[in-house]
């Protein structure tokens, strides 16, 4: 799991239990990056801009540092909920052992930064590893 991008499902739990928590379920997630349905995006209802998250549109290219957006950082305080990586959640009312992705990655578009928005992924999948910084 070199810098935490190339992470299954099965590698984010046992680094939540690791850490003493767990992964949140799918309908945790949307309710902390939405404050229960109270806002679009994890900052708000305004579209993403420079310095709210890191997008296909609006970043390097390459997955940054959490502290690079605070703009895009929840009323609350949470830091990179929409966009730079795509988050693990459990899904756990589902038979087919799918994983629901949520947040949206450097490479996502602006709706999948969505606190509405969730991915369908089998669990045993993990990010390629991302293309080399450019000097």
């Amino acid at each position: 799991m070199p810098g935490g991008l190339e992470t299954t499902l099965l590698e984010a739990a046992q680094l939540s239990a690791v850490l003493g928590g767990r992964l949140p379920n799918s309908a945790e997630w949307e309710w902390m990056a939405s404050r229960g349905g109270y806002r679009r995006f994890p900052w708000g209802d305004a579209e993403p801009a420079p310095g709210t998250a890191n997008l296909r549109s609006f970043g390097p290219g390459r997955a940054t540092a959490v502290t690079t957006h605070p703009a895009g950082r929840t009323p609350e305080g949470l830091w990179d909920v929409g966009g730079n990586v795509w988050e693990w959640t459990t899904a756990p009312w589902r038979r087919d052992r799918i994983a629901l992705l949520r947040g949206g990655s450097y490479h996502s578009l602006v709706q999948y930064a969505s606190c509405a928005h969730a991915n369908d992924v089998p669990g045993h999948l993990a990010s390629p590893p991302h293309p080399p910084q450019r000097a």
